[in-house]
């Protein structure tokens, strides 16, 4: 494992989207803040998803690990994706970069930019509903490995495409449809006998349950059950994000 070289390109791939974090963190940060709104306003005194906890207090921790898996996923997607088009990435296949460093960089500032989301995100929304830490080192943990797995799979899927038509079908066929359906918005309690089973085959729906055990104490299912699923997605994700960079997948002739 040679990681030698991986800090220039993970200071290069925070610096790009921190020279524009108007748009790659105020925006999103303004996105959940919309949702809270819209949501929290219509349904606060109509729904309890958990006992003794309110609507918009629920909603916080889902729209906070919202923000962080698709701006995660959207970080290293999008760079590759770029540098492909503009042919700037010929200037890091000469280096002598490892996979390992391609993948710590990418990856790294792709949690960078995710976790710096959710804090701005979570700071903002305090104003709406009242902060509860009952088990912090989940929201630790799961915002961590969740970052760390959609920025893995935004590399494959930067990998994979090759202009960013292909790219935005990628996040709004695959990314959208998981998070919205993993239990952002609602208690999968509160769904059908079947629909509760299929939520159950969503991973994105553990990183989410588990996160939001940090705030609460409660969730629809074992923090450690989720913990599992999800090290394991990750550790799939991150096997085939390294074998194609390894490879050179489209990226080498």
């Amino acid at each position: 494992m040679n990681f030698e070289g991986a800090w220039p390109l993970f200071r290069k791939e925070v610096l790009r989207f921190w020279k524009v974090a108007f748009q790659t963190v105020a925006a999103p940060v303004l996105t959940a803040v919309l949702y809270l709104l819209i949501f929290g306003h219509v349904l606060d005194k109509h729904v309890e998803a958990f006992p003794g906890v309110g609507y918009t207090s629920f909603l916080v921790p889902g729209l906070v690990m919202m923000s962080v898996l698709q701006n995660a996923f959207a970080n290293s997607s999008s760079s590759l994706v770029q540098s492909k088009i503009t042919g700037n990435l010929v200037f890091l296949l000469v280096t002598p970069l490892s996979h390992w460093a391609w993948f710590a960089a990418y990856v790294g500032a792709s949690v960078v930019r995710g976790l710096a989301v959710g804090t701005g995100v979570m700071l903002v929304t305090v104003w709406f509903a009242p902060l509860r830490l009952a088990e912090p080192w989940w929201i630790l943990i799961f915002g961590a490995l969740g970052a760390g797995l959609l920025g893995s799979l935004g590399l494959i899927a930067g990998l994979w495409a090759e202009k960013f038509d292909q790219m935005a079908a990628f996040q709004n066929f695959i990314i959208m449809p998981m998070t919205f359906l993993s239990g952002v918005f609602y208690s999968v309690h509160s769904l059908p006998a079947m629909w509760q089973a299929v939520s159950h085959l969503n991973p994105f729906f553990y990183m989410i349950d588990g996160f939001r055990r940090g705030f609460f104490g409660v969730s629809d299912v074992s923090p450690w059950l989720s913990l599992g699923v999800v090290g394991l997605s990750f550790v799939v994700v991150a096997g085939l994000a390294l074998r194609l960079l390894a490879t050179g997948y489209k990226i080498r002739s």
